[in-house]
């Protein structure tokens, strides 16, 4: 096993080098003619200034015309390509197109550094660390990764961390990390060196340049979530007062748009959900509904014909009216806070068997699905059919359970072993990178990168008594 661990600025430029030498004689000319140097004779020649001054002008505009290149076709064009899948695993024959990006045109063309160095700081979650370096040392056993090595770098803050990336800065060098945010926001200063980095960051800010980001992104999911929702569909949205329901409220105004379903109502509550009743209240329109249903059982109990009484007696049953304003409910919360709003959902009467409840790929974790409220519930995500085997392995080498986010450091490992066992120079992984038509399979489903963010081909599940299934 290896060792672990702007087009007038370039018209001007354009015509400078044409015309340079009249267009200096020419000026020399028109500034002699305001204030002439001490000492020097001028020889005054209106027809020859004149004459340069008109064929100065014409190569001028002729340099500038632009050139209309509409009707060139490009030799490849990807836009009707259909996408191809790569099996990150299992590296298949790839062709990466030439491009001519003027872009990156100076990109550094040579082989990839066989050393990878991986970034682990002191105060990353002790569990996940340990669980990224299991999980890449499984991947590289798992996938054969040959002539590779990793080198393991701790750093303390952001003066160490800049220390070792300068000490491995070296052309076609990948390097794996940080984990956390606030350590990658900085990275895009080294990326002049043609380096890469994949870090695990969740803020998408920091994907740009040599900085691409390797984690499970909610607008992602919420993506592939709105867009399996059906015409008619009325969403609502629950979410909490903190980053990640500032997220999914920020995100779906937009996404709704590409969705046959609509957004009617949405609703906030503070992240200790001190205020949470209220809100489920006021989202659900409780004391509205609570007020109708009552009108209605006084009326019927005025009655005594037996279809009224029968009437009555079922509406007995209940506290509110079943009229809803919507048909889906999304509840943007995570952890434990989760497992305390979802019941509070039918407590106040927004019945589970008739209003769809929805989440985001947070609900991806067996200790939800065992929750009462949040059975029949959809989010988008992988069966774990894909990823058992890999849970069983881990747990049966390591002794310890297998975190759900740990697929991401072994998907990454599958990658890097695709471009390197590919034998890809560092500008071919650029435009493999950059090319959202190539598709891998990994762990996670299909992923590909965009605007240097992970995105999935996602299935949407459904709970149903401990387990997860497909339900497209």
């Amino acid at each position: 096993m290896p060792n672990l661990f702007s087009s007038l600025r370039e018209c001007f430029g354009f015509s400078q080098i044409i015309i340079s030498q009249s267009l200096r004689a020419l000026i020399a000319l028109i500034l002699m003619s305001f204030k002439l140097p001490i000492g020097v004779e001028t020889i005054e020649r209106p027809f020859i200034k004149l004459f340069i001054f008109f064929i100065s002008i014409l190569i001028f505009i002729i340099s500038c015309t632009p050139v209309n290149l509409g009707k060139q076709a490009p030799k490849n064009t990807q836009e009707n390509t259909p996408s191809k899948k790569i099996d990150a695993n299992k590296p298949e024959v790839e062709i990466i197109e030439k491009k001519t990006n003027k872009q990156n045109k100076d990109l550094y063309n040579g082989v990839l550094d066989t050393t990878i160095i991986v970034l682990f700081a002191q105060d990353d979650d002790t569990t996940t660390k340990r669980q990224f370096l299991n999980t890449f040392e499984l991947g590289i056993d798992d996938l054969n990764v040959k002539n590779l090595k990793f080198q393991i770098e701790n750093f303390e803050n952001d003066k160490d961390l800049d220390k070792i990336i300068k000490r491995n800065l070296k052309e076609g060098r990948v390097f794996i990390g940080p984990i956390q945010s606030k350590y990658t926001k900085n990275l895009n200063d080294y990326c002049s060196n043609n380096v890469i980095f994949f870090s695990f960051s969740s803020h998408t800010s920091n994907a740009k340049n040599c900085v691409y980001l390797v984690n499970f992104f909610p607008k992602n999911e919420l993506a592939n979530l709105l867009l399996f929702l059906n015409e008619g569909a009325k969403v609502a949205l629950l979410y909490p007062e903190n980053e990640y329901g500032y997220l999914i409220n920020s995100f779906i105004d937009d996404l709704i748009f590409s969705s046959p379903a609509i957004l009617v109502n949405r609703s906030s509550y503070r992240a200790d959900l001190s205020n949470v009743r209220n809100a489920i209240k006021e989202l659900g329109k409780y004391e509205l509904r609570k007020y109708e249903l009552n009108r209605q059982k006084q009326i019927l109990s005025k009655k005594n014909d037996k279809k009224s009484k029968q009437r009555l007696k079922k509406l007995q049953k209940f506290k509110t009216t079943s009229d809803y304003d919507f048909t889906h409910i999304l509840i943007a919360d995570y952890g434990l806070n989760l497992l305390q709003v979802a019941p509070l959902l039918p407590y106040y009467d927004i019945d589970p068997n008739i209003v769809q409840f929805m989440g985001t790929g947070v609900i991806d974790d067996k200790t939800f699905f065992h929750e009462p409220s949040l059975q029949g519930a959809i989010f988008p995500g992988v069966p774990e059919i894909k990823r058992i085997n890999l849970i069983n392995k881990y747990q049966e080498i390591y002794e310890e359970e297998f975190l759900r986010v740990s697929t991401l450091a072994y998907d990454l490992i599958g990658l890097i072993n695709f471009i390197y066992s590919k034998q890809y120079n560092f500008k071919e992984m650029i435009y493999l990178l950059n090319d959202s038509n190539k598709k891998f399979d990994g762990i996670d489903g299909n992923f590909f990168f965009k605007n240097n963010l992970i995105e999935r081909d996602l299935d949407i599940l459904r709970i149903n008594r401990g387990e997860s299934m497909i339900i497209n």
